[in-house]
Formats: C-alpha cells, sequence, structure tokens
C-alpha cells in the first residue's frame, strides 16, 4: 500500500504520523514545496517579537527527524505540479534542481493548506511590504525588522495574525498603525466585544484605523507610504499585509475534484473528497457549519491536526470515523488582554436566520477577595426556544483561556445553558469563585428565558421609545463620575424606600456598572408592580467602549440580537 500526502505542516504531517503508526509496511511519501515541516505557525510573529528567541523551537519536527522516526519518504522544496485522478498519479517538480518525475498511489491526502490574499494594489510589490505565512516569511520580516527596530510599522488588517504582528513590532519599540477596512477588528466577533479589545490597543498607544482602505504604496527614499481611501498617507518603514487568506486550491480544481459553497475542496463525513481515493484536510477544505449547517472553511491549526488524523483513521480502517465539524474556537493575546471566541457569532447567526438572544456578563477572573482578580467579559448567544448554546465570546486577563474551552465544549456537544449553571469547576480562591463566571453567564440566560430578567442592549437607547424612564442604580459617585445622558440616579440599596419617585405607568430602563446591581432593581421593580422593566446587558461598563468605539467608525456597527 502507497500512500502520498501533500503539504507537510499542520495536518500533512499529523496525517503521516498516524498513517505510519496504524500500518508499518506501507510506502508513505509526503511533499512539501517549502524547506519546513511541521512547524509551530502559530508562533511565528513571537519569534518576530523576540519572544520566542530560539528560532529552532518553531519547529516540532524537522525532514531529517521525522524520515528517522516515522520511516517517512519526506521530499521537502518540491512541489506537486499536478494529479492524475484517473492513473493515481501525481507530478512532482524538485524546486532545487528542477527534476520533474511522477509517483503513483493508493491513497492521496491533499493538505495544500491556505494562500495570503495579496490583492493587486499599485506598489504591492515594493521591497518591505510583507505577508506572513510560512518560516521563510518569517526570516525576511525579522531580518528586516531588526535593523528598524526604531521605525514605524503599518499592519494592513486587524484578525488575528494582523493584531499579533501589531504587538510585537510595537514590543520591539516600532510606532505602529493597524489599518482595517471593517469597522471592527477580529470578524469572527461581535462589535461589543471587539469594543472592549479595540479600547485596550488604543491605550497603548497604537494608531487604530477601521473602516479604512488601502488603494496603493509608494517609495519615497527609503519610507513607504501607505495610500488610503480618504487621502491620507502613512510613513512606514515596513508593512505587513494581514488582509486574510484563501483555501489554496488549485491541484484540486486542475484535477476536477468537487469545490463547495466556500470554494473550499468539499469533503463528506469522512473527509473524503469527491474521488473515493483522495482525502483533503486542513485550511483548504470546507464542511458543514455544526451550528448554521452552511459550508464553511477553518483556518485553525487544531482542526487541521485532528482532522489529519481521522483521514489517517478512515484511510487504513475504512470509513468509520466521522468528522463532526469544527466550530472555529479561537484566542488571541491582544497585548495585556486576551479574546477568545467559540460558535457563530450573533451577526453571523442573524445572516443565517437563526433566531437567538445574547447575553454579556462581566465576571472576575477568581475570586474578589485573593489578590489579582481581573474583570473579564463573556457573551454568550443562545435558542430563546431550549437555550442551545450557539456561541460564546470573551474579553479579559486572566482565565479567558480555560472558560472558552468550558464553553466551546458545551457548543461542540450540542448544549444548551442549563448546562453552564450546573458547570461543576474546580474552585479555590486564587483559580475561581464559587460561581465561576461560566455558571454566571447560565444563570443570566436562564433568568432570560424563565421571563425574570427582560434586557436590552447598548445600542437601543437611542431607539427607545421617548416615553421610557433610564434609571442609574449606581452609587451617588459612580453616577457623578460618568453616566448615560438622561438617566435618574437612585442607587440600588434605596430603591425599596424610593419606589413612590419611579413612574409606573412608564417603561423602565435600568443600568448599573456590570448588570448585577441592576438585575436586583429589576427583581424588585418587577415583585412591586412594575411590569415594564429592562436591565442594560453588559452594564455601563460595555455601553462606554462601544459608544466611544462606534464614534470612530463609519457607519455604526450595530449589536444583533433577536429575543
Amino acid at each position: 500500500m502507497k500512500y502520498i500526502i501533500i503539504g507537510a505542516v499542520a495536518g500533512g504531517a499529523s496525517a503521516a504520523a498516524r498513517l505510519r503508526r496504524l500500518n508499518e509496511k506501507a510506502e508513505i511519501v509526503i511533499f512539501e514545496k517549502g524547506e519546513y515541516i511541521s512547524y509551530a505557525n502559530c508562533g511565528l510573529p513571537y519569534y518576530i517579537g523576540d519572544v520566542i528567541s530560539d528560532r529552532n523551537k518553531l519547529f516540532v519536527q524537522t525532514a531529517s527527524s521525522f524520515r528517522n522516526r516515522f520511516n517517512i519518504d519526506v521530499r521537502i522544496s518540491t512541489e506537486v505540479t499536478g494529479i492524475n485522478t484517473a492513473n493515481k498519479t501525481v507530478s512532482a517538480r524538485n524546486l532545487l534542481t528542477g527534476e520533474e518525475y511522477t509517483e503513483s498511489f493508493d491513497k492521496l491526502v491533499l493538505s495544500p493548506g491556505a494562500e495570503p490574499i495579496r490583492p493587486p494594489l499599485p506598489g504591492i510589490g515594493l521591497p518591505g511590504i510583507f505577508t506572513l505565512r510560512n518560516v521563510t516569511d518569517t526570516d525576511y520580516i525579522k531580518q528586516y525588522v531588526d535593523q528598524r527596530k526604531e521605525g514605524r510599522a503599518v499592519v494592513i488588517g486587524a484578525g488575528f495574525i494582523g493584531l499579533e504582528m501589531a504587538e510585537n513590532l510595537h514590543d520591539l519599540g516600532m510606532q505602529v498603525t493597524i489599518v482595517e477596512m471593517g469597522n471592527q477588528i477580529l470578524a469572527p466577533v461581535d462589535f461589543p466585544v471587539a469594543a472592549m479589545a479595540q479600547q485596550h490597543i488604543r491605550s497603548k498607544g497604537v494608531d487604530l484605523r477601521l473602516s479604512s482602505a488601502v488603494t496603493g504604496f509608494e517609495k519615497e527614499n527609503d519610507t513607504l507610504n501607505v495610500l488610503l481611501k480618504d487621502g491620507t498617507v502613512l510613513e512606514a518603514d515596513v508593512v505587513i499585509l494581514s488582509i486574510g487568506v484563501k483555501p489554496d486550491t488549485r491541484l484540486a480544481v486542475a484535477a476536477g475534484l468537487e469545490q463547495g459553497a466556500a470554494r473550499g475542496i468539499k469533503v463528506n463525513e469522512y473527509l473524503q473528497t469527491s474521488h473515493p481515493d483522495i482525502y483533503a484536510v486542513g485550511d483548504a477544505i470546507e464542511f458543514p457549519n455544526p451550528v448554521t449547517g452552511q459550508s464553511m472553511n477553518t483556518y485553525l491549526a487544531g482542526p487541521a491536526n485532528k482532522q489529519g488524523r481521522i483521514a489517517a483513521n478512515n484511510i487504513v480502517l475504512g470509513n468509520k470515523h466521522k468528522y463532526n465539524g469544527a466550530i472555529n474556537t479561537a484566542i488571541v493575546k491582544v497585548f495585556d488582554m486576551t479574546v477568545a471566541t467559540a460558535g457563530t457569532a450573533s451577526k453571523h447567526l442573524k445572516a443565517a436566520g437563526i433566531n437567538h438572544i445574547v447575553s454579556t456578563n462581566h465576571s472576575g477572573s477568581h475570586a474578589g477577595y485573593y489578590p489579582g482578580a481581573r474583570q473579564m467579559t463573556i457573551q454568550i448567544a443562545f435558542s430563546p426556544e431550549d437555550g442551545r448554546l450557539y456561541s460564546a465570546q470573551i474579553a479579559g486577563y486572566d482565565g479567558v483561556d480555560k472558560r472558552i474551552d468550558i464553553l466551546a465544549s458545551v457548543i461542540k456537544n450540542k448544549g444548551t445553558i442549563y448546562d453552564l449553571t450546573e458547570f461543576e469547576h474546580a474552585y479555590a480562591p486564587p483559580y475561581s469563585s464559587a460561581k465561576d463566571p461560566v455558571n454566571m453567564a447560565g444563570f443570566i440566560a436562564e433568568n432570560i428565558l424563565q421571563d425574570r430578567l427582560n434586557i436590552f442592549y447598548w445600542n437601543d437607547l437611542g431607539d427607545s421609545d421617548d416615553n421610557s424612564y433610564l434609571l442609574d442604580v449606581r452609587t451617588v459617585k459612580e453616577f457623578e463620575a460618568g453616566h448615560i445622558a438622561g438617566a435618574v440616579n437612585i442607587p440600588v440599596d434605596e430603591i425599596r424606600q424610593r419606589l413612590h419617585e419611579i413612574p409606573k405607568a412608564q417603561r423602565i430602563d435600568i443600568y448599573c456598572e456590570a448588570g448585577l446591581r441592576g438585575y436586583l432593581a429589576n427583581r424588585i421593580l418587577r415583585q412591586n408592580g412594575f411590569n415594564e422593566v429592562f436591565n442594560l446587558s453588559g452594564g455601563y461598563v460595555l455601553w462606554n467602549a462601544c459608544t466611544k468605539e462606534s464614534a470612530t467608525i463609519q457607519p455604526v456597527q450595530q449589536t444583533v440580537a433577536n429575543a
């Protein structure tokens, strides 16, 4: 039996190693057009920023170690130029010697990955303009910026890699500008969570420009000029293009393999392509979204590695191991803050026509009385019918990673917000509270579904009925430090004694700093004859961040929620 794998980074290397573990006698050939295999793609920005000082630590395996350990014929710097599906052969070219030849296969695994988007803008090929996708790119960038650590960097695109590069270049001492064509950073998350991170980025002195399109580049002496659509010219010593990636499907398309609606290689539940002896994994494939059912791509190392293992199982053992899709669980360090997401964002649920409710809470990373607790913002989206959890997003500092993993597990297993209320976590004051932030998210959602709490959102205030009564239940000191225009201040601890001051005939919109005191006030009013009482989801903290950020973009992004 002869197996060929095309692509040797995440999914391809994982498939090759699994194939060997399952079949010691098979002939396995792996082609990689680059110089390196099985490297830590996600670590590249941190090597550029000197966080990772030893370049060798980026390599999980080298071609030599892979050959020795797994007895696999690893052919680096060799590009597969074509696949003959009828004869079950591949054509290959050694990029160093120019030699061309063919190899036959019994089973083939495609793992070509994705390629960075480089729009045909004037001047995009000028020296000093880079994309970051592999080790070679990294070496070029690092050599370039090491000579310009006090210079100016423009990062185009505010996705995960763009933000990581911005942080690392900033930490090297460079003056950093981020240019994003969209009206928020991190497209997979909803605007309120992005707004929290944007405020943090601005606090670091980074020039964050949203709703800004680049039209071209010019070279003036030793300076790169980045030209924006609004006429602004940004001077730079280095430019990082992080506009996004697209599936590399060239081989698959030329071979006649079927593509899907997302323009990736279409695979079935066993990761098998339209040809029964060809499987595909990683960034280049598409599959049904477990939440929406719509076809999707995912550009993440975790799913790619798991897909490689599953494909190998099915190749050797027969199609028995089903792939259940990915919910795009991701996390990124944004300077001192961490932002994480899992599932399908509210804006994408709305686009898919899926009815849902959004709820936001703020909780401490661990017990407040133990030193060092930091607030995190958790937003969840869930079904109003049965409470099924559709998505979770977190912006915070400590403990974000473990909370998103818990929430992702519930989403992936089609769990509900009721699973969150009873989630049993390890509790000690340095690590959590007796009621974990995950529990709190579930409690709030449960109160909404059981009609103990009605909520409204930060962007509803301008659209509210003129007859509504806006009630700030924070302390007088907090109110005087900053409040929403038109609000009346009655601290929650005085509500029972001052019920006569609140008009029963009007809708009451309540807010506090984070949401808890507003909920308490809501319960008091609801049980004292006030029928239309609503609480601001996420409280003043979220409203403040969102309104500040919405003022910097055109048009204003709205929070999406269907109650």
